[in-house]
């Protein structure tokens, strides 16, 4: 299953990266770059230092709508991801650059607040 999620990643990824005019601006120690749709709406928007992935990268469908938070330190995937989809949200959790858990949350989901 950590297969078929890192593979999936991998795939949305590489497909992202793949657009129309991508602009890029310094911002400090960072390029920001971002990646837009045929349209001219924005795909994709996220940091690199050093040509990695850096800090937060935020994925948008053609409605605008966030379908993607990951995060990168050094080229390296870390930290709690999150995607959305048709049936909810689905949480990545990244420990050295590796699934440590997923976690599916449907819409119907009760989360007790205290």
């Amino acid at each position: 299953m950590k297969k078929i999620i890192v593979l999936a990643c991998i795939l949305a990824v590489s497909v992202l990266q793949a657009q129309v005019n991508p602009k890029y601006e310094v911002a400090g120690e960072l390029v920001k770059a971002t990646y837009f749709y045929e349209d001219g709406k924005v795909k994709e928007q996220g940091f690199f230092k050093d040509t990695k992935l850096t800090g937060t990268w935020v994925s948008f469908n053609k409605e605008g709508d966030k379908t993607a938070i990951a995060h990168y330190k050094a080229g390296k995937k870390v930290g709690k991801w999150f995607m959305w989809h048709k049936d909810g949200l689905k949480e990545i959790d990244y420990e050295n650059n590796t699934i440590a858990s997923v976690q599916n949350w449907k819409d119907d989901t009760k989360i007790a607040v205290k």
